[in-house]
């Protein structure tokens, strides 16, 4: 009897040892980020807080390591080799790190958020199979387009020409035109595609939109949108022009209205792939997501000073009102 008590104990022991030798010190976390500390606060901050969720906190249960390319792309492949000789758990990046990061010479697993199209990009067959031993989430979703266009309509039944600022560099931008281009023919509006990958094509897209008396703008949202709203948006609001865009900080920054992705949301989400490998899963285990929560935000002073008043059924669905 005591000789299989003993087994037993044994068997309980071992095991239990994974789970222990887990525990022996905090999950090394490695983070790169293409951006400089203070434009990649806020993600680290959502990322430290989804973690903190999961149960891992700084110091004693989490080591995060951050590192940061400051704009300089070309850096990044250096900064993975840094985290590999660290022997961190887990890499996380975001933004247009993404690339460099998921296809660079790597044996740790990586987690990635970014706003760009993961199979146009060549990192997945598709969202269900991600590739290159990384996983994450892809804040791409062309299908919204539509809904901007709609909310345009409705706020502004007499608009029909419109321009759209994109990055055709940007991938998937390909899709988000494509589902323009079809909503707006059923709203019976004409569509103007001017590509901006860099700031000499801006200003002559900017060019265009005045001499073509375009009456409002669509901005596609990534990086480079982001890094020139306030040139973009002071070009509007002289002329007169809305702008709707998908991303908070365009209407923060003075766009009409925004419809799109919570991105503080989607920041803390990656803490749940990061607990995930730490368990011991495999990035091709963890399909890319896409965001849940979506927000609706509405520039109640852009409007004011635009003269456009906004309906009350439009006001009635804004998840945030700026006055």
């Amino acid at each position: 009897m005591r000789r299989r008590q003993f087994i037993t104990l044994c068997g309980g022991v071992a095991a239990a040892w994974p789970l222990t030798a887990k525990a022996v010190g905090p999950a090394h976390v490695g983070f790169i980020s293409s951006l400089d500390p203070s434009a990649a606060a806020d993600f680290l901050d959502a990322l430290r807080d989804g973690l903190a969720g999961y149960g891992y906190s700084e110091p004693g249960a989490l080591k995060l390591d951050p590192l940061f390319a400051d704009n300089l792309l070309e850096q990044v492949p250096a900064l993975v080799e840094e985290l590999e000789r660290r022997h961190v758990n887990v890499i996380v990046t975001h933004a247009a790190a993404t690339f460099s990061v998921v296809k660079g010479n790597r044996t740790i697993p990586a987690i990635y958020e970014f706003s760009a199209d993961p199979v146009a990009l060549g990192i997945a067959a598709d969202l269900a199979h991600p590739l290159f031993n990384a996983t994450g989430i892809t804040l791409m979703m062309a299908e919204l387009n539509s809904k901007r266009l709609e909310a345009l309509r409705e706020i502004e039944p007499n608009i029909r020409r419109i321009a759209i600022v994109a990055n055709p560099l940007h991938p998937g931008s390909e899709f988000e035109r494509k589902d323009s281009e079809t909503k707006a023919q059923q709203l019976g509006m004409e569509i103007s595609f001017l590509p901006t990958p860099n700031q000499e094509e801006l200003n002559r897209a900017l060019s265009a939109i005045e001499a073509g008396q375009l009456q409002a703008m669509v901005l596609f949202s990534d990086a480079f949108v982001v890094e020139h709203r306030k040139q973009i948006i002071e070009f509007a609001m002289r002329r007169g022009m809305p702008i709707i865009s998908g991303w908070s900080v365009i209407a923060d920054s003075g766009a009409l209205c925004t419809y799109g992705p919570r991105l503080v949301e989607s920041y803390r989400r990656v803490a749940y792939f990061v607990d995930r490998i730490l368990k011991g899963a495999k990035p091709i285990e963890l399909p890319i997501e896409q965001p849940t929560v979506l927000e609706f935000v509405v520039n109640l002073k852009t409007a004011k000073t635009l003269g456009i008043t906004i309906p009350p059924t439009v006001l009635a669905r804004a998840d945030r009102v700026i006055e």
